[in-house]
């Protein structure tokens, strides 16, 4: 029996430790899942985006300070009716658990918790698209149809895109991928009262509000590397090709004279602070020519690149919004750092009381392996389009129907 019971404890304690052992192993090979690295600056972000947050909005304005009633109650005549219907459609898809993360109040912070890196190093709220059931996925889809144009809705695709490409070049399945981008809700869906939605992950970040026919999308944010995708499952895959070559084309347009007004710098080595992430109340002033400056065919050429951005949006809602920016041409700049030769990298801002548009070639990230690193390259591009003096996610049209409700 002694000899028994040493035998069943033997055994007892080799199981044990064999269970000790795989735990160990699963410990070990769960690890590497998320390395030290990534999770470092993850919390870099998160501290940042915690600084910024803690930042009362003011919104984006020059050293002069902001400009009030730019931005009246007004009905527009284009309806909102079908980016409403299908934005009911997305929120009856989701269940308790679903709806209990991505539907939010309309003067919520989540509307300003959002950043242009990816996944991976910045966590998300809402629900992605990489999590959506095929019905879930279809609703969403339908709400950025009818809130886009085709070409916004395009370029949206093809970002996305991109995360296909650089998931199969980094092996990176934490950051990377075609669908990790989350969609959030704010307020509750009216005819009269505000509301909005949110497209928030890696080079891609929209912000649409709505009141009434009045729709606001800033800040919005364009980009992705890379620009040109050399292989895998989606090679060929380009964008923000219009958006370089238009902005390269009115500089080219430009006289020496204009071109120096114009200049902030000839040389291009590094990337440009942006008016991106945690950005929202950043002091900018007016850089560059002046549209009064520009020869009527030049004013033409600002209008057409201010018009690539703005049409993301559906075409009724564009032509509004680029009435408003045409109201202001007079008062519009155009700044260029770097060269201007057919190759140059280069960074331009479009800046307005009502609009600003900032366009950087940046350094490799995600393509270090075909790219130089440290080097501004064309193959990497970040874009945002902001509405200055308040009206980011609709908050000066926000302010003021709250002002008249109560």
């Amino acid at each position: 029996m002694h000899l028994i019971n040493q035998c069943c404890f033997a055994v007892r304690g080799t199981a044990l430790g064999l269970i000790t052992t795989i735990m160990l192993v699963g410990n070990v090979l769960s690890q590497p899942q998320y390395p030290e690295r990534l999770l470092n600056q993850k919390g870099t972000f998160s501290r940042a985006a915690a600084t910024a947050l803690g930042e009362p909005f003011q919104g984006l304005v020059t050293s002069e300070g902001r400009i009030e009633g730019l931005f009246p109650l007004q009905s527009t005549g284009v309806s909102t009716g079908k980016v409403r219907q299908a934005a009911e459609h997305f929120l009856a898809t989701l269940n308790t658990e679903e709806l209990s993360r991505t539907h939010f109040a309309i003067d919520d912070p989540e509307w300003r918790d959002w950043s242009n890196v990816d996944v991976g190093i910045f966590p998300r709220r809402g629900i992605s698209l990489e999590e959506m059931n095929s019905q879930q996925k279809a609703a969403a889809w339908d709400l950025l149809e009818a809130s886009l144009s085709k070409k916004g809705l395009e370029q949206t695709r093809a970002i996305m895109r991109t995360e296909q490409t650089l998931l199969e070049l980094n092996d990176e399945p934490i950051r990377y991928g075609e669908e990790k981008y989350y969609l959030t809700m704010m307020g509750n869906l009216s005819v009269d009262n505000p509301w909005g939605w949110q497209l928030d992950g890696h080079h891609l970040v929209i912000n649409f509000f709505v009141l009434g026919d009045q729709v606001v999308m800033t800040p919005a944010f364009w980009g992705g590397e890379p620009v040109v995708a050399q292989s895998g499952l989606y090679a060929g895959n380009t964008i923000m090709q219009p958006e370089q070559d238009l902005g390269l084309a009115l500089m080219q347009s430009l006289n020496n004279a204009q071109q120096v007004q114009a200049s902030l710098g000839s040389e291009k080595d590094s990337n440009f602070p942006m008016a991106a992430a945690n950005a929202d109340n950043r002091v900018i002033d007016y850089q560059g020519l002046s549209a009064t400056d520009m020869s009527s065919a030049q004013k033409l050429a600002l209008l057409d690149l201010i018009e690539i951005y703005v049409g993301n949006l559906t075409p009724t809602h564009a032509e509004v919004t680029m009435a408003t920016i045409s109201q202001h041409l007079d008062s519009t700049y155009f700044a260029w750092q770097g060269k201007a030769e057919d190759d140059s990298v280069f960074y331009y801002r479009v800046h307005s009381p009502v609009i600003m548009i900032e366009f950087d070639h940046q350094n490799p990230v995600g393509t270090t392996m075909i790219n130089p690193a440290g080097t501004p390259t064309r193959d990497h591009i970040h874009a945002i389009v902001r509405t200055p003096n308040g009206n980011d996610y609709g908050k000066d049209l926000l302010a003021q129907h709250l002002a008249a409700k109560h």
